[in-house]
C-alpha cells in the first residue's frame, strides 16, 4: 500500500524555518545541501525537506496549492505538548474538536498550513458501544 514519503516546502528563510520546525516538532536535521535542509522524526532520512527561496511569495487564501499538511500524534499527551510549545513561542493556533479527531491548526513562518491531531474515532466507537 502506498504512503506519503515526505513533505517538501519552499521557505523564504531557511534558518527561521529550521528554528520553527525543530522547536515545535523536535525534528532533527539529517542533512544540509546548498539551499536545502532535511529533517526527520527519527526513522527516515527525512520527513520534511525545506528549500530556501529568498524572494518567494507567501501563499494567500485565494491561491491553489497546499492548504495544509497534517501530522498525527499517538495520544492527547503528545498533542498537548505541541499546544504548550505553540503558546510558548506565541504561534497563533486554532484548536478544534472534530468528533473523530482533536486537532490544532496553525501556520509556519511562511504561511504554510499545518494540522496536528489525535484520531479519536476508536474512542467514539467505544463510548457508543457502552451506551447501547
Amino acid at each position: 500500500m502506498p504512503k506519503i514519503g515526505h513533505i517538501h516546502l519552499k521557505v523564504s528563510n531557511l534558518k527561521k524555518a529550521e528554528d520553527f520546525y525543530t522547536k515545535i516538532f523536535e525534528l532533527k536535521v539529517t542533512e544540509r545541501v546548498n539551499n536545502y535542509l532535511f529533517l526527520t522524526f527519527g526513522k527516515e532520512h527525512h520527513d520534511l525537506a525545506l528549500q530556501e527561496h529568498i524572494h518567494a511569495k507567501h501563499p494567500s487564501e485565494n491561491m491553489t496549492g497546499l492548504y495544509h499538511f497534517a501530522v498525527e500524534f499517538n495520544n492527547l499527551k503528545e498533542l498537548a505538548q505541541i499546544y504548550f510549545k505553540l503558546k510558548k513561542y506565541k504561534v497563533p493556533f486554532n484548536p478544534i474538536n472534530h468528533g473523530i479527531s482533536k486537532t490544532i491548526y496553525f501556520s509556519d513562518p511562511d504561511g504554510n498550513g499545518i494540522e496536528v491531531y489525535v484520531d479519536t474515532m476508536e474512542e467514539r466507537k467505544m463510548w457508543k458501544g457502552m451506551s447501547s
